[in-house]
């Protein structure tokens, strides 16, 4: 097989390593190149000629699959230790810069981007102008390795083992709320199990399951498994609904702190709303931190009050 000598690799040759890692890692061009930040006729470009300056085969294509040869499987494999070596070389030259600066890939659910990142991502980009920010809103959990992030924000008892965890909020308050119209048509709400009586608008998690309400009294833990004419994945959409006196949602309380203080919504079972794991953003221990993250998470951290 063709060898790229390493004294006389280009920049082109860096490139499409790199797109034949991406695409392989993803098993998939459209992915790839969004992770990239090229076309995916580009993308698909730079990886024939790749294997055009190697002389062999490195990924199986058909229309709806792409998987690596046995020698691309090999060359991912050693490509992945090189690349990791250069990205912690580069990322250890933020010792010797004034402030940081590159890319930083960001895996955030939907409450965590509009509790948090909304309010502090501003001036953590104006802090450091030179470290860019991508974020992706998802509330599917995602291996954010394998997915090309370099961390991930989720609630503190879901994040998976072997990631380095750091709190970034106040523990946060749940509650079930519903329009003032909706509950003045609907029996009387005086403890969790009344909710089986009631129009809830129910919840379909990131996971794809139905999420069972919690509640919590004085150490009275009861989780509920509400029905409803209508369900969400998002909570946006919930509220807004809620609003439109169609039910009952279940959310942050934080997530509807403005309408709770204008009276369009009502607590409902105010003395039974759990206090729940804070946010955290984690990152993989095994990698050097990419610049930026640290003092992104310093940012974030602002908000903790206990």
């Amino acid at each position: 097989m063709p060898v790229l000598p390493t004294s006389r690799l280009s920049r082109a040759d860096l490139a499409d390593l790199n797109s034949f890692l991406a695409v392989e890692r993803l098993r998939s061009f459209t992915q790839a190149a969004v992770e990239l930040g090229i076309t995916t006729s580009a993308l698909s470009h730079s990886v024939r000629n790749l294997e055009a300056r190697l002389g062999v085969r490195l990924l199986n294509r058909t229309s709806r699959t792409v998987s690596p040869t046995d020698a691309g499987a090999v060359l991912a494999k050693r490509l992945t230790v090189g690349f990791t070596e250069i990205s912690a070389a580069l990322a250890a030259l933020d010792n010797h810069r004034d402030r940081p600066s590159g890319r930083l890939r960001l895996n955030v659910l939907c409450d965590g981007a509009r509790l948090l990142l909304s309010e502090y991502l501003p001036r953590f980009l104006e802090a450091y102008p030179d470290v860019s920010v991508e974020v992706a809103v998802d509330d599917k959990m995602v291996d954010i390795v394998s997915a090309g992030f370099d961390a991930g924000v989720r609630f503190g008892d879901t994040i998976p083992e072997d990631f380095i965890a750091v709190r970034i909020s106040d523990p946060l308050r749940w509650v079930a709320v519903a329009s003032p119209k909706y509950l003045n048509t609907r029996p009387r709400i005086e403890v969790p199990e009344d909710l089986k009586d009631q129009n809830c608008i129910q919840i379909r998690t990131g996971n794809g399951v139905i999420y069972r309400w919690d509640f919590e009294k004085d150490g009275d833990h009861r989780t509920i498994d509400v029905p409803g004419q209508l369900c969400s994945n998002e909570t946006t959409f919930g509220v807004e609904m809620a609003l439109a006196h169609c039910g009952i949602t279940y959310c942050l309380e934080a997530r509807v702190r403005s309408y709770l203080d204008r009276g369009e919504l009502q607590v409902v079972l105010p003395d039974w709303a759990p206090i729940e794991p804070a946010f955290h953003i984690y990152y993989p221990g095994r990698r050097q931190m990419p610049p930026g993250l640290r003092e992104l998470i310093d940012t974030l951290r602002l908000g903790i009050t206990s």
